[in-house]
């Protein structure tokens, strides 16, 4: 099993200045290609301070320029906000700027928030019929000259402009849930990124089971790879890692927050949670984050991960972005690389 890390930008205070927020990224990212790490993922986001990530290409080319082995992942385009003919030409050209490094992930989005913003309002839901018209387009576009007559898009023939630089084209990742999501990818030749969110394990263990029965489907492919995104935590006391719990219960409110759109935004920040109403929230307490999300001591989350490879998972992402400190954040993923890595080692 590989190991990825999942970063974006995140601001949580005006009193925060970017060019330490970018500083904080470019010293992770670092780290985790220093430290044998697959690939480094980021994901699209727009007017939220949290998640502070307008182009991950963007993102994604600039930490080439000071990484060497890392792969270079967009977590999450959300594919509704594009078209096929600009998207293909800015990854390919992401794709030769990165030095062949780029993988393409995809997604249909997530908060309604962005969509009343960035797409003109509609249901966030629709997204996924956007994301199944436009890789295909995606793909057809890489490969030569192809005119496009869709549903959400209808353009003559055109090509991407350049084509990209890895043959026939960068690895495909998309993003799902539901059964029909899974058959998607499968059936087009892409691999699967899935994430339980706070969910524990039982709901782990349903994700690859929609993979799986959708190889089944589709035998005539290639079993494509599938990624399990978790947040994590490797703790050094049992302080810490309690603490790293509440912070993730904290993350987890706001998350919520966000995804229902009901609160209240300023400059991209969303209104405070009272800290009793995050204590009162059950479903995202504190012990449930500990025991569904992984965290704890270097030989407690070994044990985790190497429940998912017998699963099944080709690759795991340490979801990073947690709401804590830098130094938190740091101290954790130097504690993974040093103590729970060697322990999968080929």
């Amino acid at each position: 099993m590989k190991f990825a890390v999942s970063l974006t930008m995140e601001r949580f205070s005006p009193d925060v200045p970017m060019s330490r927020v970018k500083n904080n990224l470019l010293e992770l990212a670092r780290m985790a290609d220093q430290g044998g790490f697959e690939a480094l993922w980021t994901a699209e986001h727009h007017t939220i301070e949290c998640t502070i990530s307008p182009n991950p290409f963007q993102t994604l080319v600039w930490l080439a320029q000071h990484t060497e082995q890392i792969r270079l992942g967009t977590s999450t385009l959300v594919a509704p906000y594009w078209t096929p003919i600009r998207l293909a030409g800015e990854s390919a050209l992401c794709d030769h700027l990165t030095n062949g490094r780029l993988e393409f992930g995809i997604a249909r989005g997530s908060y309604q928030y962005e969509f009343d913003r960035m797409a003109g309002g509609m249901p966030q839901q629709e997204g996924v019929a956007y994301m199944k018209e436009i890789v295909p387009a995606v793909k057809k576009l890489w490969a030569g000259d192809y005119a496009h007559d869709g549903h959400y898009w209808k353009f003559p023939v055109a090509t991407s402009v350049p084509k990209p630089l890895q043959q026939p084209n960068p690895p495909i990742w998309v993003a799902a849930r539901d059964p029909n999501s899974h058959e998607f990818a499968v059936a087009n030749g892409c691999n699967v990124q899935v994430t339980p969110l706070w969910q524990g394990d039982d709901e782990v263990e349903a994700l690859i089971g929609r993979f799986n029965d959708a190889c089944a489907k589709s035998p005539h492919m290639e079993r494509p790879k599938i990624m399990l995104l978790r947040h994590t935590y490797v703790g050094s006391s049992e302080d810490d890692i309690a603490r790293a719990a509440h912070e993730l219960s904290v993350y987890y409110n706001y998350f919520f927050a966000w995804f229902k759109n009901e609160k209240p935004i300023h400059q991209g920040l969303i209104e405070r949670i009272p800290e009793e109403d995050i204590r009162a929230n059950a479903m995202l307490s504190d012990a449930v984050m500990r025991g569904n999300n992984v965290v704890g001591d270097a030989s407690t989350v070994i044990a985790r991960l190497k429940t998912y490879k017998a699963m099944g998972y080709d690759e795991y992402s340490f979801w990073i972005d947690t709401g804590m400190s830098f130094e938190r954040k740091k101290a954790s993923l130097e504690r993974f690389i040093a103590e729970v890595m060697p322990a999968f080692a080929e």
